[in-house]
């Protein structure tokens, strides 16, 4: 595993600018083809492109995204590995986002009320669904 010096927050990844993952939530894990994808209600700060503010019974600007893991090579979570992606992933369940970090190339720590999950793939994409 490599130095500390190679830690990187999410708060410091392009991919999520103007987000707060802290206060995001994930709703599902699933993969198709290579790739990774958590469904998560995402939480938007007044900076971020498509903030809308919140209406009056909402307390936030919350949207549906995903974030992909392209080229995922392998996933662990909680120690459960060994088995192939989709079923590992079927078994991470839901819940809030307590951080994310990248470890070193290509090495991702995602950690939650889920439990922490590893992944070694591609940088990450997130991407807002359509309404």
């Amino acid at each position: 595993m490599s130095g500390s010096g190679d830690i990187v927050d999410w708060r410091k990844l392009r991919e999520f600018a103007d987000v707060d993952l802290t206060r995001s939530f994930v709703l599902s894990w699933h993969v198709e083809s290579d790739t990774l994808l958590v469904d998560i209600d995402l939480f938007l700060t007044p900076d971020h492109p498509f903030y809308e503010k919140p209406r009056p019974a909402e307390k936030a600007c919350i949207r549906p995204a995903v974030i992909e893991f392209p080229y995922c090579e392998s996933l662990e979570a909680d120690g459960v590995s060994g088995q192939g992606l989709a079923d590992i992933a079927g078994k991470v369940p839901h819940g809030p986002i307590t951080s994310f970090r990248r470890l070193a190339n290509g090495h991702y720590e995602l950690c939650g009320e889920f439990g922490t999950v590893c992944v070694d793939a591609e940088r990450p994409i997130l991407r807002l669904k359509s309404p």
